[in-house]
């Protein structure tokens, strides 16, 4: 059985783009300021200046992507800080923090978490009623994993 996780009204996004998908992302938030403006919003480090800057607001900022701020949004995630996560990825690039770049969006996954990577999904997203009002999403039961038997390979 899983357990229930309310999403409030405002909801913690967290927004990342590759360098090639940062001027889609900030465009799109332009596009929607006065919808995120309702919500409180994490980046990485280079996305968050530039989202400050563009939408004249302040955006909690952790370190670039590839210096850890992937980790630091991922570790969010998996204590249940961040509700909602917007990830702009160029899949025409290779980045050199790919095994990052997959851990955070198997952690979406995982703790079932909205996710978009484009901008159409991002756009269904910030358009959901379920934006305007509290969510219930269902949380896995990761009991069982936890509690496992553990063999000593000694």
């Amino acid at each position: 059985m899983a357990n229930i996780k309310t999403l409030g009204k405002r909801k913690r996004i967290a927004l990342v783009a590759h360098d090639h998908k940062k001027i889609d992302l900030i465009e799109w938030a332009v596009y929607n300021k006065t919808e995120l403006a309702k919500h409180e919003l994490f980046a990485t480090g280079t996305t968050g200046k530039l989202l400050e800057e563009a939408l004249d607001r302040p955006v909690k900022k952790m370190l670039s992507g590839p210096l850890g701020g992937d980790q630091q949004i991922g570790a969010m995630i998996a204590q249940g800080e961040i509700d909602i996560m917007l990830f702009f990825w160029d899949p025409m690039e290779a980045q050199p923090h790919d095994s990052d770049v997959k851990a955070l969006l198997r952690l979406c996954v995982t703790w079932n978490i909205p996710m978009a990577c484009d901008r159409a999904t991002a756009d269904f997203i910030v358009t959901s009623p379920f934006m305007h009002d509290e969510y219930f999403a269902a949380q896995p039961d990761y009991t069982g994993y936890l509690n496992r038997p553990v063999k000593d390979e000694d």
